[in-house]
Protein backbone atom coordinates (compact mmCIF):
# COMPACT_ATOMS: atom_id res chain seq x y z
CA UNK A 1 0.00 0.00 0.00
CA UNK A 2 1.40 3.29 -1.41
CA UNK A 3 2.23 5.42 1.87
CA UNK A 4 2.83 9.28 2.39
CA UNK A 5 6.66 10.38 2.96
CA UNK A 6 7.95 9.78 6.23
CA UNK A 7 8.39 12.51 8.47
CA UNK A 8 11.97 12.77 9.02
CA UNK A 9 11.54 15.37 11.52
CA UNK A 10 13.52 15.23 15.44
CA UNK A 11 14.83 16.95 18.34
CA UNK A 12 18.39 18.72 17.77
CA UNK A 13 17.38 18.60 13.39
CA UNK A 14 18.27 21.81 11.87
CA UNK A 15 15.17 23.46 9.74
CA UNK A 16 15.96 21.74 6.20
CA UNK A 17 13.97 23.28 4.17
CA UNK A 18 14.39 25.45 1.12
CA UNK A 19 14.14 29.16 1.08
CA UNK A 20 13.68 30.89 -2.07
CA UNK A 21 14.69 34.35 -2.10
CA UNK A 22 12.47 36.70 -4.35
CA UNK A 23 13.90 37.43 -7.58
CA UNK A 24 13.08 40.60 -9.85
CA UNK A 25 10.04 39.59 -11.82
CA UNK A 26 9.00 37.13 -10.72
CA UNK A 27 5.84 37.56 -8.22
CA UNK A 28 5.35 37.17 -4.71
CA UNK A 29 2.79 33.69 -5.50
CA UNK A 30 5.42 32.79 -7.72
CA UNK A 31 8.16 32.36 -5.07
CA UNK A 32 5.93 30.64 -3.17
CA UNK A 33 4.93 28.11 -5.26
CA UNK A 34 8.43 27.50 -6.13
CA UNK A 35 9.44 27.20 -2.87
CA UNK A 36 6.42 24.73 -1.84
CA UNK A 37 7.22 22.62 -4.76
CA UNK A 38 10.94 22.32 -3.61
CA UNK A 39 10.11 21.07 -0.42
CA UNK A 40 7.20 18.88 -1.58
CA UNK A 41 8.13 14.99 -0.19
CA UNK A 42 6.07 14.23 -2.51
CA UNK A 43 7.76 16.00 -5.46
CA UNK A 44 10.76 14.44 -4.01
CA UNK A 45 9.37 10.99 -4.32
CA UNK A 46 8.00 11.56 -7.55
CA UNK A 47 11.60 11.84 -9.57
CA UNK A 48 13.13 8.53 -7.17
CA UNK A 49 10.04 6.66 -8.02
CA UNK A 50 10.32 7.88 -12.17
CA UNK A 51 6.80 9.39 -11.81
CA UNK A 52 6.25 12.08 -14.42
CA UNK A 53 4.48 14.07 -11.22
CA UNK A 54 3.09 14.37 -7.68
CA UNK A 55 -0.46 13.70 -8.78
CA UNK A 56 0.53 9.85 -9.42
CA UNK A 57 0.10 9.57 -5.34
CA UNK A 58 -3.32 10.44 -5.52
CA UNK A 59 -4.51 7.71 -7.70
CA UNK A 60 -2.18 5.59 -5.71
CA UNK A 61 -4.23 5.93 -2.75
CA UNK A 62 -7.24 6.21 -4.20
CA UNK A 63 -6.58 2.68 -5.84
CA UNK A 64 -5.18 1.52 -2.36
CA UNK A 65 -8.70 2.33 -0.45
CA UNK A 66 -11.18 1.19 -3.47
CA UNK A 67 -9.45 -1.16 -5.42
CA UNK A 68 -10.28 -0.64 -9.14
CA UNK A 69 -6.79 -0.57 -11.27
CA UNK A 70 -6.70 -4.72 -11.34
CA UNK A 71 -5.13 -6.77 -13.96
CA UNK A 72 -7.13 -7.14 -16.82
CA UNK A 73 -8.73 -3.83 -16.32
CA UNK A 74 -9.25 -1.65 -19.02
CA UNK A 75 -8.97 2.45 -18.20
CA UNK A 76 -9.50 5.32 -19.37
CA UNK A 77 -7.46 8.59 -18.20
CA UNK A 78 -9.17 11.64 -19.00
CA UNK A 79 -7.26 14.99 -19.69
CA UNK A 80 -4.13 12.51 -18.98
CA UNK A 81 -0.89 14.71 -19.33
CA UNK A 82 1.61 14.99 -18.22
CA UNK A 83 0.98 11.08 -17.47
CA UNK A 84 1.54 10.12 -13.87
CA UNK A 85 -1.63 8.43 -13.79
CA UNK A 86 -1.55 6.35 -16.78
CA UNK A 87 1.69 5.31 -15.69
CA UNK A 88 0.27 4.01 -12.46
CA UNK A 89 -2.42 2.18 -13.98
CA UNK A 90 -0.03 0.71 -16.67
CA UNK A 91 1.49 -1.10 -13.52
CA UNK A 92 -1.42 -1.84 -11.83
CA UNK A 93 -3.42 -3.77 -14.62
CA UNK A 94 -0.58 -5.32 -15.49
CA UNK A 95 -0.80 -3.49 -19.24
CA UNK A 96 2.95 -4.46 -20.07
CA UNK A 97 1.90 -8.17 -19.14
CA UNK A 98 5.17 -8.26 -16.91
CA UNK A 99 3.30 -10.45 -14.47
CA UNK A 100 2.94 -13.56 -16.68
CA UNK A 101 0.13 -15.27 -14.62
CA UNK A 102 -1.95 -12.18 -14.15
CA UNK A 103 -4.92 -10.98 -16.76
CA UNK A 104 -3.27 -7.92 -19.03
CA UNK A 105 -4.80 -4.59 -19.11
CA UNK A 106 -4.80 -1.75 -21.38
CA UNK A 107 -4.40 2.04 -20.73
CA UNK A 108 -5.95 5.01 -22.66
CA UNK A 109 -4.87 8.44 -22.35
CA UNK A 110 -6.30 11.19 -24.03
CA UNK A 111 -5.83 14.85 -23.58
CA UNK A 112 -5.59 18.63 -26.00
CA UNK A 113 -2.46 17.89 -25.48
CA UNK A 114 0.23 15.63 -27.25
CA UNK A 115 2.20 13.86 -24.69
CA UNK A 116 5.17 11.98 -24.62
CA UNK A 117 5.20 8.01 -24.94
CA UNK A 118 4.89 5.99 -21.99
CA UNK A 119 5.45 1.71 -22.01
CA UNK A 120 2.47 0.15 -21.86
CA UNK A 121 -0.05 2.63 -22.77
CA UNK A 122 -1.80 3.93 -25.67
CA UNK A 123 -2.24 8.21 -26.20
CA UNK A 124 -4.07 10.18 -28.31
CA UNK A 125 -4.76 13.71 -28.80
CA UNK A 126 -8.48 14.51 -28.05
CA UNK A 127 -11.09 17.19 -26.70
CA UNK A 128 -13.10 14.43 -24.89
CA UNK A 129 -16.25 16.66 -25.46
CA UNK A 130 -16.11 16.76 -28.97
CA UNK A 131 -19.15 14.37 -30.98
CA UNK A 132 -18.11 11.17 -31.60
CA UNK A 133 -15.61 11.40 -28.52
CA UNK A 134 -17.20 7.98 -26.80
CA UNK A 135 -17.14 6.04 -30.49
CA UNK A 136 -13.56 7.04 -31.27
CA UNK A 137 -12.77 5.83 -27.10
CA UNK A 138 -14.40 2.35 -27.52
CA UNK A 139 -13.11 1.98 -30.63
CA UNK A 140 -9.50 2.07 -29.32
CA UNK A 141 -10.08 0.37 -26.68
CA UNK A 142 -11.73 -2.51 -28.52
CA UNK A 143 -14.73 -2.26 -26.67
CA UNK A 144 -16.06 -0.88 -23.25
CA UNK A 145 -14.34 0.34 -20.24
CA UNK A 146 -13.57 -0.95 -16.66
CA UNK A 147 -12.30 2.58 -15.63
CA UNK A 148 -12.66 6.30 -16.50
CA UNK A 149 -10.76 8.67 -14.36
CA UNK A 150 -9.65 12.01 -14.37
CA UNK A 151 -7.89 14.59 -12.76
CA UNK A 152 -8.76 17.13 -14.93
CA UNK A 153 -8.96 21.33 -13.24
CA UNK A 154 -10.15 23.88 -15.59
CA UNK A 155 -8.03 26.88 -16.25
CA UNK A 156 -7.87 28.72 -12.65
CA UNK A 157 -9.61 32.30 -13.21
CA UNK A 158 -8.58 33.29 -9.73
CA UNK A 159 -12.08 33.51 -8.07
CA UNK A 160 -12.61 30.54 -6.37
CA UNK A 161 -16.22 30.63 -6.88
CA UNK A 162 -15.61 30.42 -10.83
CA UNK A 163 -13.19 27.55 -11.05
CA UNK A 164 -15.17 25.84 -8.89
CA UNK A 165 -18.05 25.87 -11.00
CA UNK A 166 -16.26 25.43 -14.18
CA UNK A 167 -14.03 22.13 -12.71
CA UNK A 168 -17.76 20.97 -11.50
CA UNK A 169 -18.84 21.09 -15.66
CA UNK A 170 -15.71 19.64 -16.35
CA UNK A 171 -16.50 16.96 -14.09
CA UNK A 172 -19.82 16.31 -15.31
CA UNK A 173 -18.94 16.23 -18.82
CA UNK A 174 -16.38 13.48 -17.51
CA UNK A 175 -19.31 11.48 -16.03
CA UNK A 176 -21.36 11.54 -19.00
CA UNK A 177 -18.29 10.23 -21.51
CA UNK A 178 -18.23 7.43 -18.72
CA UNK A 179 -22.00 6.98 -18.75
CA UNK A 180 -21.38 6.04 -22.70
CA UNK A 181 -18.28 3.88 -22.06
CA UNK A 182 -18.21 1.74 -19.00
CA UNK A 183 -18.97 -1.39 -19.15
CA UNK A 184 -21.72 -2.74 -16.06
CA UNK A 185 -20.05 -2.85 -12.99
CA UNK A 186 -17.47 -0.22 -13.51
CA UNK A 187 -15.91 2.76 -11.90
CA UNK A 188 -15.47 6.65 -12.41
CA UNK A 189 -13.33 8.87 -10.48
CA UNK A 190 -12.95 12.52 -10.97
CA UNK A 191 -11.28 15.27 -9.18
CA UNK A 192 -13.95 17.72 -7.86
CA UNK A 193 -13.40 21.31 -5.60
CA UNK A 194 -15.13 21.51 -2.40
CA UNK A 195 -17.42 24.11 -2.21
CA UNK A 196 -21.33 23.42 -2.62
CA UNK A 197 -22.10 23.10 -6.29
CA UNK A 198 -21.37 19.60 -6.46
CA UNK A 199 -24.34 18.42 -5.43
CA UNK A 200 -26.08 18.12 -8.55
CA UNK A 201 -23.28 15.95 -9.61
CA UNK A 202 -23.70 13.64 -6.68
CA UNK A 203 -27.08 12.98 -7.47
CA UNK A 204 -25.88 12.22 -10.84
CA UNK A 205 -23.82 9.85 -9.81
CA UNK A 206 -25.65 8.35 -7.25
CA UNK A 207 -28.64 7.43 -10.29
CA UNK A 208 -26.12 5.13 -12.10
CA UNK A 209 -23.92 3.91 -9.68
CA UNK A 210 -24.14 1.27 -6.71
CA UNK A 211 -21.81 3.83 -4.17
CA UNK A 212 -20.55 7.23 -4.34
CA UNK A 213 -17.99 8.36 -2.44
CA UNK A 214 -16.15 11.36 -1.84
CA UNK A 215 -12.22 10.85 -0.38
CA UNK A 216 -8.98 13.42 -0.34
CA UNK A 217 -6.02 11.17 -0.46
CA UNK A 218 -2.92 12.05 1.79
CA UNK A 219 -1.15 13.06 -1.86
CA UNK A 220 -3.11 15.99 -1.35
CA UNK A 221 -2.44 19.44 -0.52
CA UNK A 222 -4.37 20.24 3.00
CA UNK A 223 -4.50 24.12 1.61
CA UNK A 224 -6.40 22.33 -1.44
CA UNK A 225 -10.33 22.19 -1.72
CA UNK A 226 -9.49 19.46 -3.50
CA UNK A 227 -11.40 15.75 -3.33
CA UNK A 228 -12.32 12.94 -5.57
CA UNK A 229 -15.61 11.19 -6.10
CA UNK A 230 -15.19 7.64 -6.21
CA UNK A 231 -18.49 5.99 -8.06
CA UNK A 232 -18.53 2.14 -8.24
CA UNK A 233 -21.00 -0.35 -9.80
CA UNK A 234 -22.04 1.38 -13.20
CA UNK A 235 -25.77 -0.09 -13.69
CA UNK A 236 -25.24 0.39 -17.17
CA UNK A 237 -26.49 2.86 -19.83
CA UNK A 238 -30.03 3.77 -19.64
CA UNK A 239 -31.97 4.92 -22.76
CA UNK A 240 -32.91 8.40 -23.33
CA UNK A 241 -36.47 8.33 -22.45
CA UNK A 242 -34.91 7.19 -18.71
CA UNK A 243 -32.35 10.56 -19.27
CA UNK A 244 -35.40 12.59 -20.17
CA UNK A 245 -37.28 11.50 -17.01
CA UNK A 246 -34.69 12.56 -14.11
Amino acid sequence: MAKGPKNSSGRGQRDLKVKVKSARGRKLSSTLWLQRQLNDPYVKRAKADGYRGRAAYKILEIDDKYRFLVPGARVVDLGAAPGGWCQVAVKRVNALGSRTSKAVGTVLGVDLQEMDPIAGAELHQLDFMEDGADDKVKAWLGGNADVVMSDMAASASGHKQTDHLRIIALCEAAAYLAFDVLDEGGTFVAKVLAGGAEGSLQQILKQRFDKVANFKPPASRSDSSEKFVVATGFRGRRDVSEERED
